[in-house]
């Protein structure tokens, strides 16, 4: 499908990764890994076409269709949701317009024996056929389908995309990808906007997908419960394995030893030459044999130990002054969305130097109350911070509030005092932004790279309390595992909302489980918390809670319910089925009405001419008085 040669990228006078090649088939769900910054962002945008690249070619299949999602996305304002998402039926629209315009000539116009209506007819025939093999009368029922997959409800298709947080435009953008008759899939962090349902969902759906996708993701479960294949990126080079994440680590592993025991073996060959070169020289005798070992030493492929890149970021979060004995006292916490309930009746207290997970399904209130608490969100009810309380707070979008048009160093300076000015430089170093990268403008870096900087901004303020909200984000796997050492050493309180186990685990000394608009207290770290609901993973808890809320008597009317909202689908796919063959009929006996107007001697010669008419109207007759049917059971069961 499409075929990466030699390809060579640089940046400021350095290669991003040189002269790689790799070729990309039907079937392939590619992991591309890598530290931040290696270069997987940058890679997705060649693919795409929307960065140039220095050396090398790309080849693809004649009419290959690329879709990319990317990080940073851009809307239209004042479109709804499924506006929004028919953007991704371009030509579907353009059709639909030219059968607007036709017909409104065709009603506006009454010189029924020209030449010119004779050919609109014709353009309305040629143009229908255009919008059916294109599927436009499937598309709507298919927007609905993958929208509800991606946690969107009915009543959300409605509302302007305006309206909506960054995470829920993403899901918008994934489902006008995944709409498309794309035949190469490329995905930069496509679950971090993402609830665990509609992960697993997006999981079967790429499973089940014909043509190749790649993706950049820092989440382990994923890319091992999708991939078929791993690339990773690494100090410009790449390493290419027919594996998921998982058992390409323990590949690359086995690899490296194996190149460390070659290489060692082959080292103390080339020592033991090298004597015996040294001791025949000095012998003109043995002279012709030492040229010859030389000559074997030049001739030899030396073996070489692939490089890893283990540069990391040093984290240290310093406390300021130390607070009271209670950090964060709430009683009876309230928080509403017009009439959408979020969180009710919370009582919380939080004592010095505890360090606690916020966990649950999305949607349940755990960003809701981390806002609460840093003073960004108003509520009813008491919530009240100790003595001495400094809070450091990080959001879930917290790259988002960087300014594109500034430098990594004006970031920084910006955000600094007179004392953390002096300190930016080295800050910046910490965080692996060194030399020229400081100069990079913010636009320019990739997600991992923004949550590294905004990480760095922490440094420049004083806090005991650390709120940190999905804070892994975006990072790769080594960050993450530096973050969470950090963040273990770290002597004030933590308070963390993350869906992430391995993070969590040995990280934090109680649990808040959010659950119908509740908080629930388990005293002990995440393992303790599974044990207790007696689950191995965050996962297997949401899909848990969805199965025990059908199976308990209470929910006897969801039972239903769902049983009603099964059959309305099926109902509405069999509305959407007769509507279609109607158009169909209707458009055929149109034409057939033409042909009898234009030319009536050659058409009523035409052998069972009269028969397949009056059959196809028979048929129409049948397919009406279906439609009438289907819809009753419709009205019925809406009523």
């Amino acid at each position: 499908m499409l075929n990466i040669h030699n390809l060579s990228v640089s940046f400021q006078g350095e290669y991003l990764f040189e002269e790689i090649t790799y070729r990309l088939n039907a079937g392939d769900r590619v992991g591309l890994v890598g530290k931040n910054g290696a270069g997987k962002s940058t890679m997705l945008r060649i693919i795409s076409g929307e960065q140039e690249y220095d050396t090398g070619s790309i080849a693809k299949e004649k009419e290959v269709q690329i879709g990319f999602l990317k990080q940073d996305i851009d809307f239209v304002e004042g479109r709804t949701v499924l506006e929004e998402s028919y953007e991704a039926f371009k030509e579907i629209k353009k059709l639909e317009a030219q059968l607007e315009d036709i017909n409104t000539q065709l009603a506006e116009r009454t010189d029924y024996e020209s030449e010119s209506y004779n050919q609109l007819m014709i353009d309305l025939n040629d143009v229908q056929q255009q919008y059916e093999i294109h599927g436009g009368y499937n598309y709507q029922g298919e927007t609905e389908r993958i929208l509800q997959g991606l946690g969107f409800n009915r009543e959300d298709f409605t509302k302007l995309t305006d309206t909506f947080s960054g995470g829920w435009r993403m899901r918008i953008e994934l489902a006008k990808l995944l709409l498309q008759s794309n035949d190469i899939l490329l995905l930069d962090e496509p679950t971090n906007h993402l609830d665990i349902e509609s992960i697993i969902w997006l999981e079967g759906f790429l499973k089940n997908y014909s043509g190749a996708v790649v993706i950049v993701s820092h989440d382990k479960m994923f890319l091992d419960n999708v991939t078929n294949r791993t690339i990773e990126i690494s100090l410009g080079r790449i390493y290419d394995y027919p594996k998921p994440y998982s058992k390409y680590l323990v590949l690359r592993k086995e690899l490296r030893e194996q190149q460390l025991a070659s290489q060692k073996n082959q080292q103390k060959q080339i020592e033991q030459t090298e004597k015996l070169i040294e001791k025949f020289r000095a012998k003109a005798s043995k002279a012709t044999m030492a040229q010859s070992l030389i000559k074997k030493l030049d001739r030899m492929d030396r073996i070489e130990v692939d490089e890893d890149d283990n540069s990391v970021m040093a984290l240290n979060f310093p406390v300021s002054l130390t607070p009271g004995k209670v950090v964060i006292e709430a009683e009876e916490v309230v928080k509403n969305y017009g009439d959408k309930k979020v969180l009710t009746g919370i009582d919380l207290l939080v004592e010095r130097n505890t360090k606690t997970a916020f966990v649950g399904q999305n949607g349940q209130g755990k960003s809701t109350l981390a806002k609460i608490i840093v003073g960004e969100l108003e509520h009813e009810g008491y919530l009240k911070l100790g003595h001495n309380v400094q809070i450091g707070y990080f959001a879930q979008n917290q790259a988002e509030y960087l300014d594109g048009s500034k430098t990594v160093e004006e970031t920084m300076i910006d955000a600094a005092d007179e004392k953390t000015r002096p300190l930016v430089r080295n800050i910046l170093g910490s965080f692996l932004f060194r030399g020229e990268e400081v100069d990079k403008y913010v636009r320019v870096l990739s997600g991992g790279e923004r949550n590294r900087l905004a990480l760095a901004k922490m440094m420049l303020q004083p806090f005991n309390v650390l709120v940190m909200d999905e804070p892994t984000n975006h990072l790769d796997i080594k960050s993450k595992n530096v973050l969470k050492d950090s963040l273990a050493r770290f002597e004030g309180t933590l308070i963390v909302v993350s869906h992430d186990r391995d993070f969590l685990q040995g990280l934090t000394d109680r649990v808040y489980e959010f659950k119908d608009h509740k908080i629930k207290e388990y005293l002990g770290d995440i393992d303790y918390y599974l044990e207790q609901r007696a689950v191995d993973s965050l996962r297997e808890i949401e899909k848990r809670d969805k199965v025990t809320a059908v199976k308990t008597p209470e929910t006897t009317s969801n039972k239903k319910s769902y049983e009603d909202q099964k059959k309305l689908k099926s109902l509405n796919n069999r509305l959407s089925k007769v509507e279609s063959q109607i158009n169909k009929l209707e458009r055929e006996i149109k034409e057939m009405d033409v042909e009898l107007a234009i030319n009536y001697d050659q058409t009523v010669a035409q052998p069972n001419f009269f028969d397949t008419y009056q059959g196809k109207k028979k048929e129409l007759e049948t397919l009406m008085g279906q439609w009438e049917s289907v819809t009753e059971e419709l009205d019925a069961l809406s009523s």
